[in-house]
């Protein structure tokens, strides 16, 4: 057991897990009185150009703080102009893709029609010799008869 002054300390337990204490405090005598200091501790006199001083500081950090803020917004607006302008640039892009490409189908379809207008031209020409040529012997077989 330790003792300082009005306080003294019974070591209990040892375990793995840590120390336990007992703490005892003893009684203080009824008449005695705390020791307080009468009088505050006595503050360091403060000139106007320290506070000037301080106040300068104070201002500089605030100006410098906006100043960084202000520079973090300008970066946000220029990135944000720089993701619009990409979008729309990639938006301009989609457009004249999809243009060309609905251009292309249109010429190709255009191309298959006037394939297939003359493979039925083609047709028609070969059904009319042959119906002349039907004709033809008809008129031939009438004749020799």
């Amino acid at each position: 057991m330790a003792s300082s002054g009005d306080i003294q300390v019974k070591e209990l337990d040892k375990r793995a897990s840590g120390q336990a204490f007992e703490v005892i405090l003893s009684p203080s005598a009824p008449d005695a009185k705390g020791e307080f200091p009468l009088s505050t501790p006595k503050k360091k006199d403060v000139t106007l150009d320290e506070i000037q001083k301080k106040l300068e500081a104070a201002e500089e950090r605030r100006k410098s703080h906006e100043a960084e803020l202000l520079k973090q917004l300008e970066e946000k607006r220029r990135h944000e102009k720089e993701v619009l302008q990409k979008a729309m640039e990639e938006n301009n892009n989609f457009s004249k893709m999809a243009e060309e490409k609905l251009n292309q189908k249109m010429e190709a379809n255009k191309e298959n029609k006037a394939a297939r207008m003359a493979e039925m031209s083609e047709k028609f020409k070969e059904k009319d010799k042959k119906l002349e040529e039907v004709r033809q012997k008809k008129e031939t077989k009438e004749d020799e008869n």
